[in-house]
Formats: structure tokens, C-alpha cells, sequence
């Protein structure tokens, strides 16, 4: 353990509860080199055996293959950093590139036209350095990475098989045989853990095999079967990424949210979450194979069942990053709704600085609630002056120290009463000279249906607006209020 080659169980998204050997990639590695080996030799001594593949042409991928394997080594005993990680990773795409193995062309962005290589190159290094990290990524169950890499080598073998590659072809039988011969020591409960050095070369090898597979398939072939092969790497990498950009955390930084923890937190076992996610790389895995005969028919079936699939499943793993992201674009749509409401505030805020009487004031505030997100109101109103009213008046004045209460709300909404779900934004109504002329609650019943409006419209200017309406309303002795039937005033001893 003190050489680093036990994985204790230190970290808060460990699943393993007893120390595990960590350099499961070694016999991987070594199995895959043996087989090629076999192989070659087979080929020098029985010409009848031999696969085609000279030995530069394996050289071109053994040779970064080992120089990523030995930078997982290194990182499973040290631990190194992304950074580095990173840079050694686009070293071997650089000689994955200078070798002959690159993308060629890019028919969704750039047309049939081939790309030169001071496109073709950053492009070829973005595909191996993303491809070998997302098998890193979603090593966190046992049996997980392996499992989920035995499905996209084989569909890099059928694709081989069905091009005539024989290079592409010996090295997908050497690893798909590696990966199922440890398969037996990693699925739960695990003996062994892949490890860095295990899920690096992993990953790196199905890049470099898709990059060696594309020189003779169809332009379909080369680009559209290994992105949808290697489906669930490459969707959890992108959850990830996005899921720390939206939030505001590092890229590179671990966390307890990825596919899998987020199966495990719906109750679902360890082995049970397993399964499940290798039926989702089965899936994968066949709808890839489909685009061997490429037509726009089953192009467009497979994006759509893709699209539908991913989009289903991200739904029901609960992230609450996307659910906000969710929110803004409901937001953005409802552009319309928030030029409306704001409109409506401000609207009602230039016709009460003219406004002279309550049945004025009344209106307006009618007005602006009506077409507004919010489901009522309630205008409490503190009196200081004013005439006692006589059993004659038509309208209700207000004496010293009374308060008048108005209570409106929406024709389709009930009534405002006790224990009603809603909240309420409470607003101080002080003129410009400072005195005070009650408060105004807006409420707002709890649905899902957001708040489509600027809140600070309502607790700037408004405020002041309306208590100078109302002061000048009290002050100029006219009548408070007709008897409306539309609304409620109530006339109560202030306390």
C-alpha cells in the first residue's frame, strides 16, 4: 500500500471498502502485447497466418500506446496532474498524427473537402486526449470501464471485419481478449482495480483504432460509428464537463455525481447499476452497427433514438444543474411575457404620478395586476386626515387614525384567506417627503409556472409613486372609494 499499488478506500466517492490491488492494466497490457506478438511471429514463420500488418504499422500505435500505459502506471503510484496528464496524452496523438493515423475530414463542419493539417491535427489530438479520458472518467464501478470498452472493441472488430482492416482487425481481437480475460477479476466484487494505467491505454487504443479504421471505411463509417460506439464515455465526459462549467467548479475536479453514483442514489445495488449501464453501451454498441449501410433513413433513426434516449435518461438522473439551465431557457422564451409585465409596472407607475383620486388609483392598480404574474393584491392604508363620513355620503371617507384595507385579486384565482399557499413581497409606501402611507402586499399563489418579471420595478420606484398618489388623494379631501362590487374595502380602527 505504501508503494501505492492498493487503492485504500480514502475518498468520500469510494465504493470499495477494503484496500484493492490498482494496476489491473498491467495484465491487460501484457496479455495485448503477448497476443500481437504471437501474432507477428505467426505471420514471419507461416505466411499462410500472417494478417498483413508490417511492424511500423504496429509501431505506429504500440509505441504511444506504451507511453500512455507507462503515464498510467506512473499516475496510479504518484498520482500526477491533469496538466501533465494531458500533455503526455497529446504527445502520443502527435505521433498517432505523424504517423498517418488522423481525421482526414469532418463532413458535419467543414463539407467533403479534406482538412489541412493545421486543422486535422488539433482535431486528432481533441479525439485521442477525449476518448482517453472518458474510459477514466467512468471508471468508478467495478467491472464499469471494462465492460463498457468490451463493447465498443467489438464494434470496432465488426466495422474492421466488414472494411477488410487486418491490422485493425488483429489489434481489436488481441484487446477485446485482454479486456474479457480480466473482465472475470474486475466485475463485482472486484479483486483487482483497472486502474489509470488500465483505463488510459484502454481508451487511448480505441482512439488510435478508430483513427486506424478510418482510412478505408466511408466517410460515415470512419466519423458517425465511433462516436456512437463509444456512446457512454463520451456522454458522461460531456455531462461533466458541463455539470462544472454550469455550476462554477473546476473541470478537474472529482465529485459523487456521475451516471453511476447517480443510479446508486435512486436505490439501485452496485451490480444492478453495472448491468444497467452495459445495456446502455449494448445500445450503443447496435445502433453504431446500423450505420454500416449509411442512408439518410437510418442516419436519422439512430440520431433520433440517440437524442431521445439521452435526453429521457438525463431527465430522470435529477441533475439540478441542468434542471436550471431547464429554467433559463424557459426564461428566455418567455421573453414576451417579461416585456409585458414589465410594461405593465411601468405603465402604472407614470399614470399614478398624475393620479388624484382613488377611484384613479384604483384603477391603474386593477390595470397592471390584471395582465401581470402576479395573482393579487392587498393595499393597506394609513389615514391621517380627512372628514368623518355622514349617514348621507355615497362615499366612505376616512376619520384620524382609521385605516382602509383593499384586497383584489384575479378573477380566476379565490379569494386571499388564511393558510392559502402563497407568498407575498411586501411593499412600504413612503412619499418623497417622508411620510408614511401604509403598505401594499403583491401576492403570488405557489405554482410551477415561473416569475416571468423585473421584481426591482416593484421595490424601487414604485413604492414611492403610489404613496404620493395616495397622499394626494387623501389630502385633496375628495371621496375614497364608489361602492364597487369588484372590490373589497374595508374600513378598521388602526391599532
Amino acid at each position: 500500500m505504501g508503494r501505492g499499488w492498493v487503492a485504500p478506500p480514502i475518498q468520500e466517492r469510494d465504493l470499495h471498502e477494503t484496500p484493492l490491488p490498482r494496476l489491473g492494466g498491467l495484465p491487460i497490457f501484457l496479455s495485448f502485447l503477448i497476443s500481437i506478438t504471437v501474432a507477428w511471429l505467426a505471420g514471419l514463420h507461416f505466411p499462410a497466418l500472417a494478417v498483413g500488418p508490417s511492424m511500423r504499422t504496429l509501431l505506429i500505435i504500440l509505441v504511444p500506446g506504451t507511453l500512455i500505459f507507462l503515464l498510467g502506471v506512473y499516475d496510479d503510484i504518484h498520482s500526477v496532474g491533469p496538466y501533465t496528464k494531458f500533455a503526455v496524452q497529446a504527445v502520443a496523438a502527435i505521433m498517432l498524427f505523424a504517423g498517418g493515423l488522423r481525421i482526414l475530414d469532418l463532413p458535419v463542419l467543414f463539407g467533403a473537402r479534406h482538412l489541412a493539417w493545421p486543422l486535422g491535427l488539433p482535431i486528432t489530438v481533441f479525439w485521442v486526449i477525449g476518448i482517453t479520458n472518458a474510459f477514466n472518467l467512468i471508471d468508478g464501478l467495478d467491472g464499469l470501464a471494462a465492460g463498457s470498452a468490451l463493447f465498443s472493441t467489438l464494434v470496432v472488430l465488426v466495422v474492421a471485419i466488414f472494411n477488410g482492416s487486418s491490422l485493425v482487425s488483429l489489434l481489436s481481437i488481441a484487446l477485446a481478449g485482454s479486456i474479457l480475460g480480466f473482465l472475470r477479476f474486475n466485475f463485482n466484487p472486484a479483486t483487482i482495480f483497472l486502474g489509470d494505467c488500465g483505463s488510459l491505454f484502454i481508451g487511448f487504443m480505441l482512439s488510435a483504432l478508430a483513427l486506424a479504421g478510418a482510412e478505408k471505411a466511408p466517410t460515415v463509417i470512419a466519423v458517425a460509428i465511433p462516436v456512437v460506439s463509444l456512446g457512454l464515455p463520451i456522454l458522461e465526459t460531456s455531462l461533466s464537463i458541463l455539470r462544472r462549467v454550469i455550476s462554477g467548479r473546476p473541470i478537474f475536479t472529482g465529485d459523487s455525481e456521475h451516471i453511476h453514483h447517480k443510479l446508486l442514489q435512486h436505490g439501485m445495488t452496485h451490480r444492478q447499476v453495472v448491468i444497467l449501464l452495459y445495456g446502455v453501451s449494448a445500445i450503443f454498441a447496435l445502433l453504431s452497427l446500423f450505420l454500416l449501410w449509411p442512408s439518410g433513413s437510418s442516419l436519422g433513426l439512430v440520431l433520433a433514438v440517440l437524442g431521445t434516449g439521452i435526453w429521457i435518461g438525463v431527465q430522470h438522473l435529477g441533475y439540478l444543474e441542468f434542471g436550471e439551465l431547464a429554467r433559463i431557457a424557459q426564461r428566455t422564451l418567455g421573453q414576451r411575457q417579461i416585456f409585458i409585465n414589465n410594461l405593465a409596472i411601468r405603465r402604472a407607475t407614470d399614470e399614478l404620478k398624475t393620479a388624484s383620486d382613488y377611484v384613479q388609483v384604483r384603477r391603474i392598480l386593477e390595470t397592471a395586476f390584471s395582465t401581470n404574474d402576479f395573482d393579487g393584491f392587498e393595499l393597506d392604508i394609513e389615514v391621517q386626515t380627512g372628514e368623518p363620513p355622514t349617514s348621507s355620503d355615497r362615499h366612505l371617507r376616512m376619520r384620524p387614525g382609521v385605516s382602509s384595507n383593499l384586497k383584489w385579486s384575479k378573477p380566476s384565482d379565490p379569494r386571499f384567506r388564511d393558510g392559502w399557499a402563497a407568498w407575498n413581497l411586501d411593499l412600504k409606501l413612503v412619499t418623497t417627503t417622508g411620510r408614511w402611507r401604509g403598505s401594499m402586499k403583491i401576492y403570488r399563489f405557489y405554482t410551477d409556472r415561473s416569475l416571468l418579471m423585473d421584481t426591482n420595478l416593484l421595490t424601487y420606484v414604485f413604492p414611492v409613486v403610489l404613496a404620493d398618489a395616495l397622499d394626494r388623494a387623501l389630502t385633496s379631501n375628495e371621496a375614497l372609494v364608489p361602492g364597487v362590487t369588484s372590490v373589497e374595502f374595508i374600513a378598521a380602527e388602526a391599532s
